[in-house]
């Protein structure tokens, strides 16, 4: 059985600390719902534990991000700090691939914080070019192409574990999280300043229906 709390934003400590009370640990399905009431797709939510419990650091991954169509695809990437993101131009013509801080994060950082790479348009009968980043610092990264203004995408990188994206019915499904008390963090590329966590009671399986501020943008054909 799935108890399904449906939670406004004050309401969410009350009703998650009834539901804790059912039984224990296992499962956290979240829905992430925009300023609308829609859902949110692309939203990455990340629980944080009660304090003393330490999550295991989950294993580097190789990722690929492609430049097509004047787009960064995926749109949003999820990745475990460590990874390596391989960015492959399919495009025809020269695009190029900056990475720094997203957010209010890129006006603190340094200037030395970040990536840039330029990849040559792909030529007919040849393979594209494709250029390799290794990602050290947990956090969320905006890329962009200094010949396109209009391309956007985005890295988060995450150091643990409880982490996951929202696909398009704005569902992230969040296994072997631990029992009891924590927090959830939910971050967007729309958002431009960090919303504060919320607190929950996880159960067997919880499902958490979450409203934020955020309002997408409607992406470019």
């Amino acid at each position: 059985m799935i108890a399904r709390c449906s939670l406004g934003r004050h309401a969410l400590v009350l009703a998650a600390a009834w539901c804790g009370t059912l039984a224990h640990a296992a499962t956290l399905q979240v829905t992430v719902l925009a300023r609308d009431g829609q859902p949110l797709a692309d939203a990455v939510v990340l629980l944080e534990p009660a304090v003393g419990v330490v999550p295991p650091a989950p294993a580097p991954v190789a990722v690929t991000i492609q430049q097509q169509k004047m787009q960064f695809l995926p749109a949003v990437s999820l990745v475990p700090r460590g990874s390596t993101l391989s960015f492959v131009n399919l495009d025809g013509w020269e695009h190029h691939v900056r990475g720094g801080p997203a957010g209010l994060a890129a006006f603190t950082s340094s200037g030395k914080a970040g990536f840039e790479l330029r990849l040559a348009g792909r030529e007919d009968g040849q393979p594209p070019a494709s250029a390799e980043v290794n990602v050290t610092q947990a956090g969320a990264i905006q890329l962009g192409c200094h010949l396109h203004g209009s391309m956007r995408g985005f890295v988060y990188v995450s150091d643990s574990p409880w982490v996951g994206k929202t696909g398009a019915h704005g569902v992230a499904l969040l296994p072997d999280v631990p029992e009891g008390p924590a927090r959830l963090r939910i971050w967007h590329p729309e958002q431009i300043v960090e919303t504060a966590a919320t607190p929950v009671t996880v159960i067997p399986v919880t499902a958490l229906s979450l409203p934020t501020q955020v309002q997408p943008r409607k992406r470019r054909p």
